[in-house]
């Protein structure tokens, strides 16, 4: 498939660390898979009484809707161009669903972060998971629309270029690198950055560097909100110096930070 992306696109994901792609799968594929989420959920899709909590997250989803989502002719060939041909893997699952209702509720998950990528000593405990300056184990954050998304639905917060500031953090952290809260705790002394709400119909998928800052808000909106944030996984790792075949958009955006 030729490629999607423009230059203009590719520096834009380099310098801001995310680009957005419209109609990355069908309105039917969207719907098929809220539908299979519904019938997870604890309440009534039909009564917002029963809405009670302002988030409720769901697990990794294999059926069809979502494996056909994330896995298209248009997709691979972003991925390519972001992160190198034969350098990601593709995704066997969705997940996890951070659901979002209307609710007066503050919800409890709405800190700024970076996602980790591979375990530390306690695999089971997701706040020592880790991250370093190759992003072992990760090479993108996406976050996939299956619901209409507009600027009252809770859309993801996105610090717009801030994944060049937590490139300059981990590169003094060497291979170990930080762990998920030993990162958050040092991301508030951070340049302050131009926020962008990640908004847009479902069907729309915004891929993030893995050092992108994000965080979630309330949901002033009316119906619910279904996002997933999977990562794609990096088959090794990430070349950030003396790389013989020049350097992929993943990668040059690392290096703007350690010049």
């Amino acid at each position: 498939m030729s490629e999607i992306l423009s230059r203009k696109e590719i520096e834009q994901f380099v310098l801001s660390g995310f680009v957005r792609i419209d109609n990355a799968f069908s309105q039917e594929t969207a719907e098929a898979a809220i539908d299979i989420l519904w019938n997870d959920l604890p309440c009534d899709r039909s009564n917002p009484s029963t809405w009670t909590e302002p988030v409720i997250r769901l697990g990794m989803y294999t059926q069809a809707p979502f494996i056909d989502s994330i896995n298209t002719p248009k997709l691979y060939a972003v991925f390519n161009q972001l992160i190198g041909k034969d350098k990601w893997i593709p995704c066997q699952s969705v997940g996890t669903f951070p659901v979002r209702f209307p609710s007066v509720q503050q919800p409890n998950d709405t800190g700024k972060h970076v996602d980790a990528s591979f375990p530390g000593n306690d695999p089971g405990n997701f706040l020592e998971w880790r991250v370093n300056i190759k992003s072992k184990g990760r090479a993108l954050l996406m976050l996939i629309l299956y619901s209409d998304v507009s600027e009252n639905d809770a859309p993801t917060v996105i610090y717009k270029g801030s994944h060049i500031d937590v490139a300059g953090l981990l590169s003094k952290e060497g291979d170990e690198g930080l762990s998920f809260m030993e990162l958050a705790n040092k991301l508030e002394g951070l340049p302050k950055r131009e926020e962008v709400y990640a908004t847009g119909k479902a069907g729309t998928i915004y891929l993030c560097h893995p050092f992108l800052v994000h965080s979630a808000q309330p949901h002033r909106g009316s119906t619910p909100k279904f996002m997933a944030q999977p990562p794609l996984l990096l088959k090794g790792e990430l070349s950030i110096s003396d790389a013989d075949a020049g350097y992929t958009p993943v990668e040059q955006a690392i290096r703007l930070a350690l010049e």
